[in-house]
């Protein structure tokens, strides 16, 4: 690589990877200087400089101008890096301290050595451009939706293709009993992206909530336009899901706009998310009214705020709707304290009698 080649290698990265120019030049100075050292077992002060028009190459040793008495601390004056001010007053009457005396010393075969360094740096660079460039790219993109194609698999993994760079769908983190098809297209939550190690790490799920969260923003309008609006969503992936939504418009049903007509949109999301169960519930600002919507199926719940302060709460339930208000293995229970972030005790008749809570008819 010949100068007039070099600055045009410099020039088309500059143009096409978005790279300051200075930067690249700086940083090939840099390595030009160790290489220097390295290769020529030079003890001196050295440094590159690259002719930033023409690309040609020169290597200086350096004397820094000391005071005549030495260093500030003291020390004798370093013969291999320094000259006095007297002597170098000899050289230069224009010479003040700090000022430095430079030699050319470019070696006859520096180019060779010059090339080789000069491709590495070039191609380091334009790696840090690449990472740079997705990582604007992908750096706000937690806690988005994606779509990708799952172009890889290993035993833990999906390898999915973003356009730009790859994201790791762990195979924990499919939706259970889904089949994941290589070449597909495929939805998916981003839960961490980390660009801090060498390459860009992108951490994909379809187990979080936040996965159901944007599908409803993304199938039902009347929650993209802020007509209906999603409090709050709790999930049990693969198995049951609960959604609590509302809406201050007294003209529009939230729980309607969110199923669609003839159940449309609802089964579009269903679908992405492999039969999941999923319950539309009505938000609402009495917590006692949001916590019994949140235990549907069961019905003719009566809900008692225990600690509003550590939202803690007893539902009575009747022998109907008890094994409802619970759900199997606790699930209706469990997400519906996801859901109203409340702790909730589900108790039956004869139990609250038994605690002193009575129910008239």
């Amino acid at each position: 690589m010949n100068s007039e080649e070099f600055i045009k290698a410099v020039d088309l990265m500059v143009k096409e990877k978005g790279i300051d120019r200075d930067i690249v030049f700086d940083a090939m100075e840099l390595a030009l200087a160790t290489a220097y050292k390295k290769n020529f077992d030079s003890l001196t002060n050295s440094k590159i400089i690259i002719d930033r028009n023409t690309g040609e190459i020169k290597v200086y040793s350096y004397l820094t101008v000391v005071p005549d008495e030495g260093k500030e601390d003291g020390d004798d004056i370093d013969l291999d890096t320094e000259i006095s001010l007297t002597d170098a007053r000899k050289i230069n009457k224009a010479l003040n301290v700090g000022d430095t005396i430079d030699t050319e010393v470019t070696p006859k075969d520096f180019g060779r050595v010059a090339a080789s360094t000069a491709k590495q740096v070039i191609i380091q660079k334009i790696r840090e451009a690449e990472r740079n460039s997705i990582m604007e790219e992908f750096g706000d993109k937690q806690d988005e939706l994606l779509v990708g194609t799952v172009a890889l698999e290993d035993v833990d993994n999906y390898f999915i293709d973003l356009g730009r760079s790859n994201g790791i769908l762990p195979k924990k983190e499919c939706i259970p009993g889904e089949k994941i098809e290589m070449g597909k297209q495929i939805k998916v939550y981003c839960s961490k992206v980390d660009g801090s190690g060498k390459g860009m790490f992108i951490l994909l799920t379809r187990t979080h909530y936040g996965f159901l969260k944007l599908l409803f923003e993304l199938e039902i309008p009347e929650i993209t336009d802020g007509s209906v609006l999603l409090y709050s969503v709790a999930r049990d992936a693969g198995s049951r899901s609960k959604v609590a939504v509302y809406t201050e418009k007294a003209n529009i049903d939230p729980i309607g706009a969110c199923i669609g007509e003839k159940g449309n949109r609802i089964a579009r999301i269903i679908e992405e998310v492999n039969g999941e169960k999923i319950d539309i519930v009505k938000y609402d600002k009495d917590p006692a009214v949001f916590i019994a919507n949140s235990l549907q199926p069961a019905k003719n719940l009566h809900v008692i705020i225990t600690d509003p302060k550590k939202q803690e709460c007893i539902v009575v339930a009747d022998h109907d709707n008890f094994s409802l208000a619970i759900g199997k293995k606790g699930q209706n229970a469990r997400l519906a304290s996801k859901l109203t972030h409340y702790k909730i005790d589900v108790k039956t008749v004869e139990q609250a009698s038994e605690m002193g809570i009575n129910f008239k008819d």
